[in-house]
This record gives structure tokens, C-alpha cells and sequence, in this order.
């Protein structure tokens, strides 16, 4: 199997979600989670809201029933949305996250960049800040 076609297959078990309707999720109880390198958070700004997690560590954050699960993943009230830069690492995370049982996790068409050219907010990465999820 190529890697273009595991991402078509991953792609075809979520509902994904524009950058719109990731906001309007998020308004209503979904986390997003951001899984984009603390590098390119740092250059490029941060969603605000959003849940930052490597994506080395994903997997084990949103177990709800592991013991290095992060409770702003396994407590939330909506959809688990994962965002990376532009949607592609975003789409494979997000179809592991189902094969492990969490059924409403998806992910955002365009990761980052698609929230960008929706003219949605973005902060700046707080300069005290460490890197977040390890």
C-alpha cells in the first residue's frame, strides 16, 4: 500500500471538518488538537483554544484509559478534531484515534492553513512557553 493510498483510506472513515466548522465545534464542546511541531507553532501563531500535543505522544494523551492520558482530551463534551499544518498527518492521526475507540474523532480539511485562510483568530506563541504534550 502507498502512502497515498493509506491516507485515502484513512480519509474515507472520518467526516472532516472545514476550518468554519472546527470553530463552531469548538464553540459547542470539541478540543482541537494541535499536533503541528513546536516550531512551526512558534513561527507560525496558535489557535487559539487548541490543545497542543506532539504527535509522538498523541495516542497515549487521548487513551482515556492509559495513565498518560491528558483529561482535556478524554473529559471533553464534543469531537476530538486533530489539526496539523495542512492536513495530511492530521487525517492519518485522527483515523488511528478511531481504530482505538474514539468514534468522533476527526480532523480539520487544510489543517492550519486552512484556519488561516478562513481569517479565523491566531495568538502568538507565548514566549515563556515550553513546548507542549511530552
Amino acid at each position: 500500500m502507498s502512502a497515498d493510498e493509506l491516507l485515502e483510506r484513512a480519509r474515507s472513515r472520518l467526516r472532516r471538518l472545514t476550518a468554519a466548522e472546527a470553530a463552531q465545534a469548538a464553540a459547542n464542546g470539541a478540543v482541537i488538537v494541535d499536533i503541528r511541531s513546536a516550531g512551526q507553532q512558534r513561527r507560525d501563531g496558535l489557535v487559539p483554544g487548541a490543545v497542543t500535543v506532539e504527535r509522538n505522544v498523541l495516542e497515549w494523551r487521548a487513551d482515556p484509559r492509559g495513565p498518560w492520558c491528558d483529561p482535556r482530551l478524554a473529559g471533553r463534551a464534543g469531537q476530538l478534531i486533530v489539526m496539523c499544518a495542512e492536513g495530511y498527518q492530521s487525517s492519518l492521526a485522527a483515523a488511528n484515534l478511531q481504530e482505538m475507540g474514539i468514534t468522533d474523532a476527526t480532523d480539520m480539511i487544510d489543517g492550519f492553513e486552512g484556519w488561516l485562510g478562513a481569517s479565523l483568530p491566531v495568538q502568538e506563541w507565548p514566549e515563556e512557553s515550553e513546548p507542549g504534550g511530552s
